[in-house]
């Protein structure tokens, strides 16, 4: 009933599959996760998986080239490893920008309830997973608060599957180069793996790049019936951001492209993660499982996006655990537990220089959050025939937050300046009651063919920075809770040599948390969302094959929010394509051998509410080729953007001007992987 065994079982429709080992699966194979034998064609929702086959030949240097296979989802590229996230969403920014989606690693949330960061996803290894899950939708009765839009989920790789020590090298242009390594040792009981990268960019554009690196330790037990999965995790990032240039389609301008206007911009982030995964299997239809962690978080960086510049100091300090029993009977599977979560977080802003009175230099804000989640669930799947299975779930979540101000209540500017930009509230403290449904079904129409549906609703509570960070005298927010509602209905199956999966959804968000025209904190706004996704994968003859992903959606206003001085009610919501996806055609004669033309398309979208400014869109082809030499030596050539395209990785109008984040000219990347004996 958990994601775990979903994604089992849409593993075996990876692309790499082959048409008839999926029909030899679908008929043979079946997933044990919650103590339940379920067929391969049993799955209740729509899921998207990009396996290690596929991350092994894309070898992204930046997240949305992996995640560009996923229908109905946009990783939007800033500069450096800096992102924006849409998952049947328009891009969404601020604190919303992130609050919007669960980004987990093994389940376990990369940051803290009420304190996420946009570009959150650079604090786990990727480059490295075992596999990167996508849920689509509200999915807050699985995983609580922020899994509004969706869910993505990097697993870790299983220490025991682990048989080779490698090493490998990749170079790039720009002075490009990444190293990554991983070592392994395990016996019948016992499974040790330590791997991780670090990588060098020196920029495309000027006075711009980042040194990143990234280290992952595993130990796995396993005995007839206790297992445990202990992952340490630890990331560093130092980054000199380059900013948007300015100007109606800049990013074709020669003269522009490689510019940065903002040269002292930069990003310095860190973060830790250790968690343990105890499972403990009474019998066969019984199944506990905790898993305990710590989290910590630290961040720096120059707002260069705002004219004044300020900067940002964050850090965050969390302990949690997640329990949780599965238990089988007859007809019926049955999941109950209890998610917690304390969490201590700080902030500062500074400007060294005063931009106007009513944006002073000095500490503009200073302040603590003591948070804490308590999260019970469950969830109950009837099993009411061979072909038909149903299931219902609720979700309770309590968070609470105890604010202290380290500065003096109220604006931030001289006592004489009136309309002052900064604004610190009172200490105090908050608290939101939330409660999630899901009920979901599953109907097999032939022995590889079924439809699912759902209806769900998600909820994500207010971010500290929403209820907190206040502009314009505004000292109390009096935010909901954001609530999505929806209901998606699919089908997939195999026909001969083709694998398909399509998801019609609709969704309305409630208590939508925006910023106004007088710059106060409101949750007042209703959004739609609605569309089709789409997967095929297509064995051809003679080892060739053919994958597409796609989604066609609409996301409007549905209210006259007051985020402009025009009545917005109806219009299309700003970083919102119509329509986006990716073919990629190929040829794969063995496993480790492969050739590969990738065509990404992205729509046009509007910049802003009033939908007055505009981005055309885009078409990219990719071409990659990994080649096995021996046993020990493997090769990866890449080359992005092959037809040297002028885009926009993104578009943005702001401050009265448009903006834009370049996209790079032509590259060619290289690696090369030695794999020692075992």
């Amino acid at each position: 009933m958990k994601l775990n065994r979903l994604v089992a079982l849409a593993l075996l429709f990876s692309v790499e599959t082959k048409a008839q080992e999926l029909i030899e699966r679908m008929e043979q194979i079946t997933v044990t996760a919650t103590a339940g034998e379920h067929h391969l064609i049993d799955v209740e929702s729509n899921l998207s998986v990009v396996d290690t086959e596929a991350l092994d030949l894309i070898q992204h240097e930046h997240i949305n080239q992996a995640l560009s296979r996923v229908s109905g989802g946009w990783i939007s590229r800033g500069n450096g490893q800096e992102h924006l996230t849409a998952i049947r969403s328009p891009v969404l920014t601020g604190a919303g920008g992130c609050g919007a989606f669960f980004i987990a690693q093994d389940g376990v949330s990369l940051r803290a309830p009420g304190f996420c960061n946009t570009n959150q996803l650079f604090d786990a290894n990727t480059e490295q997973a075992s596999r990167i899950e996508v849920l689509k939708g509200p999915n807050s009765t699985l995983y609580g608060s922020n899994a509004v839009h969706g869910v993505i989920n990097v697993i870790t790789p299983d220490a025991f599957n682990q048989k080779f020590s490698t090493v490998g090298f990749s170079t790039g242009p720009n002075d490009y180069y990444k190293g990554n390594y991983s070592t392994q040792f395990s016996n019948e009981e016992h499974a040790f793996l330590l791997y991780g990268n670090g990588s060098h960019d020196g920029g495309y554009k000027d006075n711009s790049g980042y040194a990143q690196q990234k280290i992952n330790f595993i130990h796995q037990f396993q005995s007839p019936l206790w297992s445990t999965k202990t992952v340490i995790a630890a990331t560093n990032l130092n980054q000199e951001t380059a900013g948007f240039i300015q100007g109606f389609e800049s990013y074709k301008d020669e003269g522009l492209k490689t510019d940065n206007p903002n040269p002292e911009a930069f990003r310095d982030s860190q973060a830790f993660r250790a968690y343990s995964e105890i499972k403990y299997q009474v019998n066969p239809t019984t199944l506990y499982q905790m898993t305990p962690y710590v989290r910590w978080t630290e961040m720096e960086f120059l707002q260069h996006y705002l004219p004044w510049q300020p900067v940002e100091k964050n850090a965050q300090k969390s302990l949690g655990v997640k329990a949780s029993i599965e238990k089988q009977f007859e007809h019926f599977n049955w999941f109950a537990g209890i998610d917690a979560d304390l969490t201590e977080g700080e902030l500062e802003e500074f400007q060294g220089e005063a931009f106007s009175t009513t944006i002073p230099a000095g500490m503009h804000y200073d302040y603590t959050v003591d948070a804490s989640v308590i999260s019970p669930s469950t969830q109950l799947q009837w099993l009411a025939s061979e072909a038909l299975t149903l299931s219902a779930g609720v979700r309770y979540d309590k968070t609470e937050y105890d604010y202290n101000n380290h500065l003096s209540a109220g604006d931030a500017c001289a006592p004489t300046v009136d309309n002052c930009r900064f604004t610190r509230p009172i200490d105090q403290k908050v608290d939101f009651d939330e409660f999630s449904y899901q009920l979901s079904g599953r109907l097999l129409l032939a022995d590889s063919m079924s439809i699912y549906g759902q209806v769900s609703n998600g909820y994500r509570s207010p971010q500290a920075t929403e209820l907190f960070r206040l502009q314009a005298g505004q000292q109390v927010t009096d935010l909901q809770s954001e609530k999505m509602t929806s209901i998606e209905l699919g089908t997939r199956g195999l026909l001969n040599s083709l694998f398909y999966d399509v998801t019609l959804y609709t969704m309305e968000k409630e208590n939508f948390i925006f910023q106004d025209t007088n710059r106060h904190n409101i949750s007042n706004g209703k959004t739609s969302h609605f569309g089709i996704e789409f997967t095929l994968n297509y064995m051809l003859p003679n080892d060739f094959y053919v994958n597409a992903n796609g989604t066609f959606a609409n996301h409007q206003y549905e209210s006259s929010l007051l985020i402009s001085r025009e009545d917005i009610n109806g219009n299309e919501i700003d970083t919102a394509p119509q329509h986006m996806g990716s073919v990629q055609v190929g040829w794969q004669p063995q496993a480790r051998t492969r050739v590969e033309l990738e065509w990404l398309h992205l729509g046009n979208y509007y910049l802003n509410p009033e939908n007055t400014a505009e981005y055309t869109g885009h078409n990219l082809f990719n071409l990659r080729a990994a080649f096995t030499l021996n046993r020990h030596w493997s090769v990866n050539v890449r080359v992005l953007n092959l037809l040297d395209e002028d885009y926009a990785e993104r578009a943005d109008f702001g401050f009265g001007n448009y903006r834009y984040f370049v996209g790079e000219p032509r590259s060619v990347f290289a690696s090369i992987n030695y794999m020692f004996d075992e």
